[in-house]
């Protein structure tokens, strides 16, 4: 670990981020979990973390280009790439950044609910990227909503995804936010870089509640290790705020 623990609340608004590689973007994941290590309560999320832990959230919006969700978390929750501040929006136009990063989602079936502001709004800008196994209706239904579509190859789509966003989007950033299977597919293509977790102070239970990273296990062999970066532990929320670098 680089520095000692401290309390308070970390800034996330100034990250000292390495280049990206050259066919994706350097990822960012952020997720928060209960002590018991849950990462949904009744379905979502939301009760877990305070509202520091959403400030946190947008603070680490300030460093992506494009802040992508899973279609899960879109449906559960809602998702976009608003930063919900003018100063932090200002923080992005100082360094050469657009007001607001990209919102995206991706899909494989094409199950979105159209209705919510992710397809609805025009303040932020957003892409869909879907496999081309999705059935041309539910296509065609998505791009009616104005929003663009990327079409992916079945079988590699967080691949094609990732090499789109660097290459097509020029994004150097790309900060994920959920969900659990989204986050599976990413770490067992070795593509997150470093994880920021907020520990809620919270007990879920629940056999088969969701964790913060689905998918199939990883062994011993295959685990992914971390390096802890820093680490702030909050007296008046009584979360803690931790991220991480993955080793390589």
């Amino acid at each position: 670990m680089s520095g000692a623990w401290s309390t308070g609340k970390p800034d996330y608004t100034a990250l000292d981020l390495p280049a990206p590689p050259p066919d994706r973007p350097y990822v960012i994941a952020n997720t928060v979990m209960s002590a018991d290590g849950k990462s949904v309560i009744e379905g979502t999320e939301q009760g877990i973390g305070s509202a520091v832990d959403q400030r946190l959230m947008r603070e680490l919006r300030v460093s992506a280009d494009v802040v992508l969700n899973g279609a899960g978390t879109l449906r559960a929750s809602g998702t976009s790439s608003r930063l919900g501040d003018v100063a932090l929006e200002a923080i992005r136009v100082e360094r050469g950044k657009a007001r607001v990063p990209i919102a995206a989602v991706v899909s494989r079936g094409g199950d979105l609910p159209l209705e919510r502001p992710f397809f609805t709004a025009r303040d932020f800008p957003a892409v869909v990227y879907l496999s081309e196994a999705a059935p041309e209706g539910r296509r065609a239904a998505i791009e009616a909503t104005g929003r663009p579509v990327v079409t992916l190859p079945e079988g590699h789509e967080f691949a094609g995804m990732l090499r789109h966003m660097r290459h097509e989007l020029d994004a150097d950033v790309l900060l994920v936010e959920g969900g659990p299977t989204v986050y599976a597919e990413l770490y067992a293509l070795d593509a997150i870089d470093e994880a920021f977790v907020t520990l809620g102070p919270v007990v879920v239970g629940g056999a088969d509640t969701l964790t913060a990273v689905a998918g199939e296990a990883f062994t011993r062999a295959t685990a992914k290790r971390l390096t802890l970066l820093s680490a702030h532990a909050n007296p008046e929320t009584d979360e803690v705020y931790l991220r991480y670098r993955v080793r390589r």
